[in-house]
């Protein structure tokens, strides 16, 4: 391939006459990884894995990475793999772990940024599967100005005991049937040794999926990307595409900007609430907006919310995983129906080098009568998107609730506090959790966390205790995509900074309506100020190293929680 059809702006380590003229060292490292004078033309892509032993999301990466770099070469380009990090949601779920999970997104976009932008790679690949791998890799493509692609690892399998489907969440699910009596020892021990069966991430409409379905309906992986499991063949066979794909956009000089855009934007979020999705996906596309130099408000995510229904049966709330998509077309299929009703735009740019539309012309539509995963529009299982902007004397700059229906639209309740979520489990291991609590998690955000841990490990608790419709719980922190329940999270302002949050006591009553979009603390003015009075900021729990440096930069939830802006 020619060194001409690479953006004028990219002044390429693999150019011959760029290496000559101003550093002949760097053409020298070249040859000495092995590059022949004949790869010194060719365009260099680099290959971002996330790839690491330690998690199931994670652990085949580095091989789908080569499959990637094959057809890279196959295509006449130079493909260079290098790692970045990733952290286990959930296996940091519950634990103080858990702290460094949304900050790793940050990390692993700055990462993929210095390698790219200091090597002079003329484009990126990322090879992606725990929950924030993806969010990081987009960002980390939206500042450079190289063409880019997102490869998904793909979805986990569904475990199986006792002819019961399983997955992350059952894990959680069982240890609050535990703490209710209500699952034997040996069958709690059945169900966490055989939730999780190998390679992929976690197997419902969780962050992971959430994420990799979006990123596909906003252009920047390839279609189907999002519906192969890890392990099926078409996961390799993707990889091996992504060659001649980036060739493509090297020709035309596509990059992630002229693909991030306004109208792709809601498309990802259009898809987010139509299946179901995570929560975090609202950090996650501001944040993701932000890097692209474009803005993305909580109230612009509630337009979309208010237009487009819920027609996807999905865990956490539903019945089915990501697995039973492929079946019936895949994400694919889904966007197909949704530009076919007017709910996507088909003029946005895709990966392939084709439009939205262009991409879709030859998808099979979607069978209603022979499945029940997906439901027409005019049969949806909500009328109006699950995610829900709160707002109120406890969120004046918004929260965010995950209502799909099934929890009711309207709680109201005697608040018990908690300044960690591990007070919960004790909380309930004694029977202290009772219908018509409100459960408040707080000092929980982005800077008291620090790193706005999830609340997996709490709401499975109280769904596996048999109090998922009897009790609700908000918090300044964040939900895992596998939460389900009456939950709000990303409460701003935090605890941390004053916030309405850091001043509820047990027994204040608290009402959450998602029909009047409204967060409301019983109080009045008056004494919320005599206890705003009273107030002192706590000190931070860290001053040094990752997390003291988050808590310095870090953003708030309404902010998608970006680390990189004064």
């Amino acid at each position: 391939m020619s060194s001409t059809v690479v953006a004028p702006t990219l002044n390429r380590y693999s150019s011959t006459l760029t290496q000559e003229v101003t550093n002949p060292a760097a053409q020298a490292m070249l040859y000495g990884i092995g590059l022949t004078e004949a790869d010194m033309s060719k365009p260099q892509i680099g290959i971002a894995s996330t790839g690491y032993e330690g998690n199931t999301c994670n652990m085949h990466l580095n091989g789908l990475s080569v499959y990637v770099k094959q057809g890279i070469q196959a295509n006449e380009m130079v493909g260079l793999i290098f790692n970045t990090i990733g952290v286990s949601d959930g296996m940091t779920n519950g634990n103080d772990g858990m702290r460094y999970s949304l900050p790793s997104r940050d990390l692993i976009a700055d990462s993929i940024e210095s390698v790219v932008a200091a090597q002079w790679y003329d484009g990126v690949i990322a090879v992606v599967g725990c929950d924030k791998n993806m969010p990081g890799a987009i960002m980390a493509m939206a500042r450079l100005e190289r063409p880019a692609i997102m490869v998904y690892g793909g979805t986990i399998r569904s475990g199986h005991y006792k002819g019961q489907k399983l997955d992350i969440v059952s894990a959680f699910e069982a240890l609050g049937k535990r703490f209710a009596g209500n699952i034997s020892d040996e069958d709690f021990k059945g169900v966490v040794q055989n939730a999780i069966p190998g390679a992929g991430a976690c197997g419902g409409m969780y962050t992971a999926n959430t994420m990799a379905s979006s990123i596909e309906a906003m252009g920047l992986s390839l279609p189907f990307s999002s519906s192969y499991p890890a392990t099926h063949e078409g996961k390799q066979e993707e990889c091996r595409k992504i060659g001649a794909a980036m060739k493509r956009l090297l020709e035309l000089n596509l990059t992630p900007k002229e693909i991030i855009t306004q109208k792709s934007l809601e498309n990802a979020l259009t898809i987010v609430m139509a299946l179901g999705g995570s929560t975090n996906a609202t950090l996650h596309y501001i944040a993701i907006a932000r890097a692209a130099g474009l803005t993305l408000t909580l109230d612009d995510i509630q337009k979309i919310s208010d237009r487009t229904p819920l027609i996807a049966d999905l865990k956490p709330s539903g019945k089915y995983y990501m697995e039973d998509m492929l079946a019936i077309g895949g994400v694919p299929a889904v966007m197909k129906y949704l530009l076919k009703e007017g709910l996507i735009h088909g003029d946005c740019l895709t990966v392939t080098g084709k439009t939205v539309a262009e991409n879709m012309a030859e998808i099979p539509e979607i069978d209603f009568e022979n499945q029940k995963i997906v439901f027409p529009l005019s049969q949806p299982i909500k009328k109006t998107g699950h995610i829900q902007i709160l707002y109120g004397n406890l969120a004046p700059e918004g929260g965010v609730a995950k209502i799909t229906g099934k929890e009711g639209e309207r709680f109201d309740g005697i608040a018990k506090v908690c300044e960690h979520e591990s007070e919960i489990i004790d909380a309930l291991a004694k029977g202290e959790i009772l219908p018509g609590n409100v459960i408040v998690i707080r000092n929980a955000g982005p800077k008291g966390g620090p790193g706005m841990s999830e609340m997996l490990k709490p709401t499975s608790a109280v769904m596996g205790a048999g109090l998922g419709d009897k009790v609700a719980l908000i918090t300044d922190g964040r939900f895992s995509g596998g939460t389900h329940g009456f939950v709000v999270g990303h409460i701003t302002p935090e605890a941390f900074d004053g916030g309405p949050i850091a001043l509820v006591k047990d027994g204040d009553r608290i009402t959450i309506d998602a029909t009047t979009r409204q967060l409301t603390l019983h109080v009045s003015d008056e004494e919320l100020a005599a206890r705003r009075a009273q107030w002192v900021q706590p000190a931070p729990k860290f001053t040094k190293g990752t997390l003291g440096k988050y808590i310095r930069n870090v953003k708030s939830a309404s902010e998608g929680c970006v680390t990189d802006e004064a």
